[in-house]
């Protein structure tokens, strides 16, 4: 009687061959499903069942699956990237905005490429623009301090939907921005409800458009409260220039308050105060603006104005994807920032 012999033929392999990226072919296999199906996962088609749509998802975080972003573009035409125009990224506003609008992009499934612009004359502007039009961008958001630049961009050609984040007054429909003069009156109106009638204000550069703006915002309600005023101290956003400021005042030291544009200025002329024998908020009370991470850390922690860069971004990327695809949401308008009370603040000295 013949030999019986069993032949077990293993089952085909669940992984992509060593050396090989898995492609979105090992990804159906995987999941059992069609490839075209993980195309439609990739692209956010709405008849996508969402069990299947997790189980795709789930392999491929399994076999670490990256979508190739230049095939995609070929096949669909469109490469799903955002540009970001950017000048003085360095500084925590706009870098800030910078993480927020990537986070929320990326949320929506596109890419984000940004160019820092190092300086604000018309050859880097147009550099910067030129570079981010080579990816293909679908939209550009424009992240610029100075007035010069949105002079410069006014006479460019930009011929894919876009947003900026500063309150220009030019172009309502393509801004959206926090409200700088109310984040500065409500830092203004604490300081008067405290009691303080002798106010200074540490501004920002001149040039520069929030500085601009937050300054309205102190003069203005000042202003409404019949509180006298004195002329804005222009300052540069360093804790340098708080710093001296702060020294060069406290000279005279006719004032019990200084609201400051920015954080860091105003964590200067704490350091001003304490190396003159003071303290915050005995002898002076001081106010900042942005609400950095440090704030809360500073000695006191510092009343400050927090602006949502979390919620800029969101409705950043919401308001173009409505200019790319019908079925997102619009967001226009601005954003009303928040005032944070801590420990540096009180009654007035004298």
């Amino acid at each position: 009687m013949p030999r019986s012999i069993e032949v077990t033929v293993p089952e085909p392999s669940q992984e992509p061959p060593k050396g090989r990226a898995p492609s979105i072919r090992d990804v159906a296999r995987v999941a059992g499903v069609s490839h075209q199906t993980v195309s439609r996962v990739l692209n956010h088609h709405p008849s996508i069942r969402p069990e299947t749509k997790q189980r795709v998802l789930d392999v491929m975080a399994e076999l670490q699956y990256t979508p190739n972003r230049a095939a995609r573009a070929l096949v669909t035409s469109r490469s799903r990237t955002l540009g970001i125009l950017s000048a003085s990224s360095t500084h925590y506003g706009p870098a800030s905005s910078i993480a927020a609008i990537e986070s929320a992009a990326r949320a929506a499934g596109y890419w984000v490429s940004t160019a820092n612009i190092e300086s604000s004359d018309a050859v880097s502007i147009a550099d910067g623009l030129a570079h981010l039009r080579a990816q293909g961008i679908e939209g550009l958001v424009v992240i610029a301090p100075q007035m010069r630049v949105f002079d410069t961009l006014a006479q460019l050609s930009i011929d894919v939907p876009y947003v900026t984040l500063q309150s220009t007054g030019r172009d309502p429909e393509h801004t959206l921005s926090v409200d700088q003069i109310a984040g500065a009156r409500l830092a203004t109106r604490h300081l008067i409800e405290r009691g303080h009638r002798s106010i200074y204000h540490l501004a920002g550069p001149q040039d520069w458009i929030e500085a601009e703006a937050r300054m309205r915002g102190f003069l203005d309600e000042m202003g409404s409260q019949d509180v006298p005023t004195t002329a804005p101290i222009l300052g540069d956003w360093t804790a340098d220039f708080g710093f001296y400021a702060g020294r060069e005042l406290l000279t005279v030291r006719d004032f019990t308050a200084i609201f400051a544009s920015n954080d860091q200025m105003a964590l200067g002329v704490m350091h001003a105060v304490r190396d003159a024998g003071l303290e915050v908020p005995r002898d002076v009370s001081i106010v900042g603006f942005d609400d950095i991470p440090e704030a809360a850390h500073f000695w006191p922690p510092l009343t400050t104005v927090r602006q949502d860069f979390a919620e800029l971004g969101r409705r950043c990327v919401a308001l173009l994807l409505g200019d790319l695809d019908d079925a997102a949401p619009e967001y226009r308008g601005t954003i009303v920032p928040e005032l944070i009370v801590r420990d540096s603040v009180g009654a007035p000295a004298f």
